[in-house]
């Protein structure tokens, strides 16, 4: 599955999940997980908002995660809302966003994504 910068990527199957987080782990880049599901309709008002972060940012890995889709995915990551955006560098959570908040899923985004923008700026 080949995934572009600047768009949100959608793991369907739990192979495409692991093969993602490898390639988020490797890249050393900032991954943010959108945990939703398609009856949530928080979701569905944050989704567009994510998406145009992610044309924003091509230097931070978007991942969308319908949790009905992935149930073991959900239950492995101890989501028990939605949205949840999961926040990891180098397969360490860094920090978690519980709910349809644009404006800490930005500070969040900000904050761990930093250092790997600046860097990449000057």
């Amino acid at each position: 599955m080949a995934a572009e910068d600047g768009q949100v990527i959608g793991c369907h199957t739990v192979e495409a999940w692991d093969e993602q987080l490898q390639r988020g782990n490797e890249s050393k880049k900032l991954v943010v997980i959108d945990f939703a599901a398609s009856w949530c309709g928080p979701c569905r008002v944050i989704a567009p908002f994510l998406a145009e972060l992610a044309r924003k940012l091509p230097d931070v890995i978007f991942l969308k995660v319908d949790v009905d889709e992935l149930k073991t995915v959900a239950q492995d990551w101890a989501v028990e809302a939605m949205p949840t955006f999961m926040f990891l560098k180098e397969g360490k959570i860094v920090d978690k966003v519980v709910g349809a908040r644009k404006d800490e899923l930005q500070q969040a985004i900000a904050k761990h994504a930093a250092p790997a923008a600046a860097t990449a700026s000057a």
